[in-house]
């Protein structure tokens, strides 16, 4: 699964390739309450087809209609500037709620190495910086750092691309599949850590990237940092506990393990006779996920996502779980 900035990328190449024109419209700017956040892109085909979104309303209406009047021009320059709901009445009429503005790029991709290199280096596992010259339309790609984040200063559009976020999932059984795949889709770098060889077989490269070793090992070379979710889900104590023992005591901003609430409770214990301190032990989550009567791995997996979201977005999370747990 990709993510969806990469996936209308991975369009823009496929077309330019193909001989098409292709305009890339990008969010740089946003006042009051709008939809879609600074660095949201929309590619539109010269045929009208577009992939991606802007606002998820009016505004992807009026950016095709734009072609088909001839607003968007062929030749001068290769970026212009659009701002949508300047007033009230604009706002309303774009789909914008309370009385947001939305200023865009509009560019005219040209030779497309630039996006099969920036779509190699996200393979890779790189975090790319794009810089776009709004004068001149030259791209630029340059290293970035998992905690830079988009800046436009009127000259230059440094937009972020690759994975900044990370989950390690312990286990590679069915319900790891369904986790991987969602988490992917939010735009998290997903590894794998599994010994057992007989839950390997059916992983494709999508899913994510397998780190060798034993639990706690992979918890150590992968080099966790605050912006790493760490989630035991073999149901073997032996494998959970060994990463949950490391990852505990790391800077992982969310650790979890799968079990019922009695189950996890056990854990705890068992966690405390190995010499965890309290303060690391609370860190766990256990039962993992709000509870929406999940049942299914994919209903399960949907729960793990909305709590590892939240927290990771810094909402405060008051739901108590019931006893059965999952």
């Amino acid at each position: 699964m990709d993510s969806v900035d990469l996936n209308v990328l991975r369009s823009v190449l496929e077309w330019r390739r193909a001989g098409q024109r292709v305009v890339l419209f990008s969010v740089v700017q946003t006042w009051g309450t709008a939809p879609r956040a600074p660095g949201a892109m929309l590619a539109l085909r010269e045929d009208g087809v577009v992939i991606g979104s802007v606002s998820g309303g009016c505004v992807e209406d009026d950016l095709i209609a734009r072609l088909h009047d001839g607003r968007i021009a062929t030749d001068g320059p290769p970026v212009q500037m659009i701002t949508y709901g300047v007033t009230r009445e604009e706002a309303a009429r774009f789909g914008l709620p309370c009385g947001g503005t939305l200023r865009l790029t509009e560019e005219r991709v040209g030779d497309p190495a630039w996006v099969a290199e920036l779509l190699q280096r996200c393979e890779n596992h790189e975090i790319v910086a794009r810089e776009l010259n709004i004068e001149t339309g030259e791209v630029v790609l340059a290293s970035a750092n998992k905690a830079d984040s988009l800046v436009f200063d009127g000259k230059t559009l440094r937009a972020i691309y690759g994975p900044r976020w990370r989950l390690l999932l312990i286990g590679a059984g069915q319900l790891s599949r369904y986790v991987a795949d969602m988490a992917r889709l939010l735009d998290f770098e997903v590894l794998i850590c599994d010994p057992r060889t007989e839950f390997v077989y059916g992983w494709e490269e999508q899913h994510g990237r397998f780190v060798a070793g034993m639990p706690d090992e992979a918890v150590l070379n992968i080099q966790t940092d605050e912006r790493t979710a760490i989630v035991a889900l073999t149901h073997d104590p032996r494998l959970d506990d060994m990463a949950l023992l490391t990852a505990l005591d790391s800077p992982a901003f969310y650790v979890g393990a799968l079990g019922s609430r009695i189950n996890s409770r056990k854990r705890r214990e068992n966690l405390a006779e190995l010499g965890l301190s309290q303060a690391s032990i609370d860190r766990l989550h256990g039962p993992i996920g709000l509870h929406i009567g999940s049942h299914s791995p994919a209903e399960i997996a949907l729960s793990l996502l909305a709590e590892i979201v939240a927290i990771k977005n810094g909402v405060e999370l008051k739901q108590k779980k019931p006893l059965e747990g999952v």
